[in-house]
């Protein structure tokens, strides 16, 4: 087994390096060797204690092992929690929009419907007044139309009254002179 120097390395808080293991193994191999060295007589005294270092190793490194272990399920555990807790709210959070997906289109539909009514209420307003309007114009463009016709009447009327009055002198003016003439001869 080679022989690890272990003098410089420093203590680690968290778990125990190979290196830090190693170092510890040799020291207490070079121990043992020692002690059978000079307890040459008794080999069973040093296997027996080296069982029971064995067995205080892994004593301790099942113990330290184990609490890993579970320090682990349990991060597994709370991880798992968190996980189901974020699915819980992003469903809470689906059916929140939902619910408000629906609300809001019963609000929309109504507000739409109410405007719609209105609207309709709106042009029935403008419909009577543009009826009134458009029969007003009508009566309005018959009106016109009549005296319309009647000054064309009235034009042809005094048309004819005025060519009357031209027609009348000039037929009379002849007449007297064809009378004046008849007379003098």
């Amino acid at each position: 087994m080679p022989h690890v120097e272990c003098k410089d390395q420093e203590l680690q808080p968290l778990g125990e390096s190979k290196e830090r293991q190693q170092c510890e193994e040799s020291r207490e191999d070079e121990a043992g060797r020692g002690s059978a060295r000079s307890q040459v007589s008794s080999p069973s005294i040093a296997t027996s204690s080296a069982n029971r270092q064995l067995m205080m190793l892994e004593g301790k490194s099942g113990s330290y092992f184990s609490s890993l272990e579970s320090s682990i399920d349990n991060l597994k555990k709370r991880a798992q929690e968190l996980i189901e807790n974020i699915n819980e709210s992003r469903q809470k959070d689906h059916a929140l929009m939902t619910n408000f997906r629906d609300s809001l289109k019963i609000k929309v539909s109504d507000l739409t419907e109410k405007l719609e009514e209105r609207m309709y209420q709106i042009y029935n307003h403008h419909n009577k007044i543009i009826q009134d309007k458009l029969q007003e114009f009508t009566q309005k463009m018959t009106k016109i139309s009549n005296l319309e016709t009647e000054l064309k009447q009235v034009c042809h009327t005094v048309e004819t009254v005025y060519k009357d009055l031209c027609i009348q002198p000039e037929a009379t003016t002849l007449e007297e002179e064809q009378a004046h003439k008849d007379g003098e001869c």
